[in-house]
């Protein structure tokens, strides 16, 4: 018996172990009955433990044999014996924050129909950042009204009620989309705002679910993949970035809403800096190329290696080594591969085609250059 179907607020039961094994994937145990919800439609399995004489052991995941209407199978920490009696209690916060997102899921999805005529097609519970697959693209306008009908849904404290009809009743009611199931179905009516075929955990009432918050949407399959957050964790959510506004308007001495203004002038240097940057580095890659043709083993900069060494490509029949002071090298020519062969007797490692590029170690930085300069290319 699926005793999460008839009240997901019960977080105790009393069971008897009908089947436990174990196998490569681990330990498992068939209930009598069970608060413990399988994963399944998008929503996560709920955990907690296992308690009797054997003492006591956790349950890690939940989940349905395979065949139709299979037994729901709990996944465990150890071994737990065959008749054994138990008493199971499931994690409670983990349950809840299940059952804000599921419960919050129906309502953007009914909010999502009325407000653009956008059809649910797939949905993801897995995390505190929800998602909803859609099967249309969607225009900002109507995702900003169904956002706040969402929210008007919640404010409005609609009740949610589960109950189950027979397959020949459906006609008789006006679902957001075709069960997935036959035979006996069980519908999740949210007042007179949403319902629909689910076999999922919910909420008392529409208020419990809030706020909801949709953080971004893009295109997906041709549709649409809406990414939202409910509940606690949407409250969580608006914490974590109020505090992060908080911190950055102290630093630039303004208010969290004003930080636009400050953060676009110090984008502004920041491209300002980068344009004078830019422009220093090129004159002094025109200013070393005489001197690196004429020595041809030269300790230079580092931010200006890589620019030197292209620049110096032009001229292929001679061999050119560049070194920094950190150690970082570049080295071109017809004789580069002799010369990198001397330097890994100092511990250069590095690699490439035109340029071989690498590094050697701080220390050995005058000892290679003047190897180098010593040696005949």
């Amino acid at each position: 018996m699926r005793l999460y179907l008839e009240d997901s607020y019960a977080t105790r039961f009393q069971a008897r172990v009908q089947r436990a094994w174990s196998d490569g994937k681990g330990h498992h145990a068939v209930l009598s009955q069970t608060l413990f919800y399988p994963e399944a439609g998008g929503q996560p399995a709920d955990r907690g433990v296992l308690r009797g004489a054997f003492g006591e052991v956790q349950v890690l995941h939940v989940y349905e044999e395979e065949k139709a209407f299979g037994d729901v199978v709990h996944l465990l920490s150890a071994p737990i014996p065959e008749g054994a009696e138990v008493e199971g209690e499931i994690d409670w916060t983990r349950r809840f924050r299940h059952m804000q997102r599921h419960t919050a899921q129906h309502i953007l999805s009914q909010a999502l129909l009325r407000a653009g005529g956008y059809h649910t097609v797939a949905v993801s519970l897995d995390g505190p950042v929800c998602t909803v697959d859609l099967a249309e693209e969607v225009e900002e306008g109507r995702m900003r009204e169904a956002e706040a009908l969402a929210n008007y849904a919640v404010y409005a404290d609609y009740p949610v009620r589960a109950f189950f009809v027979e397959e020949s009743e459906l006609g008789r009611y006006p679902l957001r989309r075709p069960p997935k199931v036959a035979g006996r179905v069980r519908l999740v009516e949210i007042g007179d705002f949403d319902l629909a075929a689910c076999g999922g955990t919910h909420l008392k009432t529409s208020a419990q679910a809030g706020p909801i918050k949709v953080l971004r949407w893009e295109r997906y399959k041709g549709g649409t993949r809406v990414h939202f957050r409910a509940g606690w964790e949407a409250l969580e959510d608006y914490h974590a970035k109020h505090a992060l506004l908080q911190r950055l308007a102290l630093s630039f001495s303004t208010q969290p809403l004003e930080l636009e203004k400050p953060l676009k002038k110090l984008q502004d240097e920041l491209y300002t800096l980068k344009g004078e940057n830019l422009a220093l580095k090129e004159a002094l890659v025109e200013a070393l190329l005489p001197r690196a043709l004429e020595e041809r083993a030269l300790l230079v900069p580092t931010p200006v290696l890589g620019d030197l060494a292209k620049r110096l490509l032009s001229w292929g029949e001679k061999t050119f080594f560049l070194l920094t002071p950190e150690g970082r090298f570049a080295l071109l020519g017809p004789a580069r591969d002799r010369v990198m062969a001397a330097l890994k007797a100092l511990g250069a490692k590095g690699g490439g085609k035109e340029i071989l590029q690498g590094a050697l170690p701080r220390e050995k930085v005058m000892e290679a250059l003047k190897e180098v300069r010593d040696g005949a290319f």
